[in-house]
C-alpha cells in the first residue's frame, strides 16, 4: 500500500504483473521504476513478458532495472526487443526517470505571448555614434540615460553640477531628496571613492555634499578628469535587482539577472541567457534565481512589477543586439516597484569596445 511496493524476493512473474498493474492504474502514480534482484527461483523472462504486456497498455512511463547481468540476460534482451528501457543499476534508471520528468515539464511549460514593444532604434544609434565620434568608451548615468530610455527604461531626473551653488539650484528645481554622485570617466566605482551621498534632503546638505564628494574624488584619483557632481532625484523605493550584459568572445552578449544591492553578495546567485531573448526566457530568468519569492509578495510585502521587469530584460536584449559595440553593461540597482508601477534605474555603467 506504500511507496515503494515490495513484492518479496520469492515473487513469481505473476506477482510482479499484479503489483505493476495495480500501481500503474493508480491515479496518484505518474510513472514506475521496477527493480528486479534475482533470487534462485527468479523467472527473469517470465517477469519481462509480464512487464511488456502492461507496458503496451499504458501511456505512463515504466523504467526497469534488472540486476544480476548473466542471471537476467534473457529477460533484459526481451525488454530491449520490445523497446522497454532497462538498466543494470537503480541509480541509472532513476536518472532516466529524472530526465523524463524534466522533459515533461519542458514540453508542458507555459508559453507566454511575446510583448509588442517599440524601441527608438534610430535615436539610440545616433547617440552611440556621437559618443564614439567623441572618443567616449565608458558611459555613466548621465551619458547612458538617453540610450536606456530608447529601450523602455525609466530614469529619475538628473543633471551635472559644476559648483556647490549650481548643485543647490538643481536640487531645488527637481525636489528633494536627491542622490549625489561624482561624475568622472576615470572613477567608475563611485562608492569606493567616497563619491556617493544618498538621501540628501536640504540645499545646505547638498552644498556640503558637493564639497565633500569633490574632495574625496581628488584624494582617490588625483589624475581623474572631474566633470562635476551628478545630482539625481532619489528613486522611489522598490526591490533591488541587477541587470547586466557581458560580451563573450565567440558567443555574443550574455544577459544577466539577479537580486541587486547587498543581495548579490548574500545569495551569490545570478542567471544568464544568450541574447536575443524573448518574454519566456525573461520569465524563466526571473523565476530561476534564489529568493524569487521576494518579488511575489513574500511575508506581506507588495508584489513587484514582474511584467515590467520581463519587458526590461527583453529591451536590454534588443539594445545589445542592435548595438553590438557594447562590451559590458551594468544596471545596479534597478528598483522594481509595486505591481503596475514599473521600475527605475538607479545606477548604470556602459562600456564600448
Amino acid at each position: 500500500f506504500n511507496n515503494p511496493v515490495d513484492v518479496i524476493g520469492d515473487a513469481p512473474s505473476d506477482r510482479y504483473a499484479h503489483a505493476l498493474e495495480a500501481v500503474i492504474s493508480d491515479e496518484g502514480v505518474d510513472g514506475v521504476l521496477m527493480i528486479l534482484t534475482p533470487q534462485s527461483m527468479t523467472d527473469a523472462i517470465g517477469t519481462a513478458k509480464a512487464v511488456v504486456s502492461i507496458y503496451k497498455k499504458t501511456e505512463k512511463p515504466i523504467v526497469c532495472c534488472f540486476m544480476g547481468v548473466v542471471d537476467v540476460s534473457a529477460g533484459v534482451n526481451y525488454l530491449l526487443e520490445n523497446h522497454v528501457p532497462v538498466y543494470s543499476f537503480p541509480e541509472n534508471a532513476a536518472r532516466a526517470m529524472g530526465k523524463l520528468y524534466e522533459a515533461t515539464r519542458w514540453l508542458t511549460r507555459t508559453i507566454l505571448p511575446q510583448f509588442e514593444l517599440s524601441f527608438d532604434r534610430q535615436t539610440a544609434a545616433r547617440i552611440v555614434k556621437d559618443y564614439q565620434d567623441a572618443g567616449k568608451t565608458v558611459l555613466g548615468e548621465y551619458d547612458g540615460a538617453a540610450l536606456l530610455k530608447c529601450y523602455g527604461f525609466d530614469l529619475p531626473p538628473m543633471a551635472v553640477a559644476t559648483s556647490a551653488e549650481n548643485a543647490g539650484d538643481i536640487a531645488d528645481d527637481m525636489g528633494y531628496p536627491v542622490v549625489m554622485k561624482i561624475a568622472s570617466p576615470q572613477i567608475l566605482h563611485k562608492s569606493d571613492a567616497g563619491g556617493v551621498v544618498v538621501n540628501v534632503k536640504t540645499r545646505h546638505a547638498v552644498e556640503d555634499a558637493y564639497a565633500q564628494i569633490m574632495q574625496n574624488a581628488a584624494a582617490y584619483n588625483p589624475n581623474a578628469q572631474i566633470e562635476g557632481v551628478l545630482v539625481q532625484k532619489m528613486a522611489p523605493s522598490g526591490q533591488e535587482v541587477i541587470l547586466g550584459v557581458n560580451k563573450h568572445p565567440g558567443f555574443g552578449h550574455l544577459i544577466m539577472f539577479g537580486f541587486g544591492g547587498i543581495y548579490v553578495e548574500l545569495f551569490k546567485n545570478v542567471t544568464f541567457r544568450l541574447a536575443p531573448i524573448g518574454r519566456n526566457n525573461a520569465r524563466r530568468m526571473i523565476t530561476s534565481i534564489t529568493g524569487f519569492e521576494m518579488l511575489t509578495g513574500f511575508r506581506g510585502k507588495p508584489k513587484a512589477d514582474i511584467e515590467k521587469l520581463e519587458q526590461l530584460l527583453v529591451g536590454l536584449s534588443e539594445l545589445v543586439t542592435d548595438i553590438p559595440q557594447i562590451k559590458e553593461l551594468d544596471i545596479n540597482p534597478l528598483f522594481v516597484h509595486e505591481e503596475g508601477k514599473g521600475a527605475t534605474v538607479a545606477d548604470i555603467i556602459i562600456t564600448f569596445e
